[in-house]
């Protein structure tokens, strides 16, 4: 079942900890860790699921990040579809997390975070993706294939205001 919750005002603090962690394990490979998803957005339902996102110059840092990072039990799965974004398994025993890896130029990264930006500055407009959120994990049960591409009209309409303010 596709749990939506209520915002938890512990999620920054939950993805602090964890980018310290990240960070520290990729000093001069690592541009920034941005705190992106539902989770980032103050006050707006979400799966309680941090997503965190390493952003770096290029992806030719990869295997360097895979080598940093496997220690830390993270187990590389590959872009899992999503041309320049690769994804990595939390370890085991930390707090429920996604982590991904991008180039700082990759244009699904900067789609992420126009909308997260977006829903961050127009509150109407979380709490409306909230309930369409909410609506569709009940309609949708366990289909989180089903859930995304329902929710893609909506975010699709977002990112081109966000990126049409801009």
């Amino acid at each position: 079942m596709i749990e939506i919750v209520d915002y938890d005002p512990s999620w920054p603090a939950v993805f602090a900890a964890l980018r310290d962690r990240v960070g520290d394990a990729l000093p001069g490979i690592a541009r920034r860790i941005e705190h992106v998803g539902s989770t980032a957005v103050p006050g707006l339902a979400a799966k309680p699921v941090v997503d965190l996102t390493v952003v770096v110059d290029t992806l030719d840092h990869l295997p360097s990040v895979i080598g940093a990072l496997d220690p830390l039990g993270y187990r590389y799965e590959g872009d899992l579809g999503i041309k320049g974004r690769e994804s990595f398994a939390a370890p085991d025993g930390a707090p429920p997390h996604h982590l991904c890896v991008s180039a700082a130029d990759n244009a699904c990264f900067l789609t992420v975070l126009a909308f997260r930006d977006y829903l961050r500055t127009h509150p109407d407009t979380a709490r409306a993706y909230a309930e369409l959120k909410r609506f569709l994990a009940e309609r949708f049960g366990d289909d989180r294939v089903g859930y995304s591409a329902a929710k893609s009209a909506f975010i699709t309409r977002i990112v081109a205001s966000a990126l049409t303010d801009s």
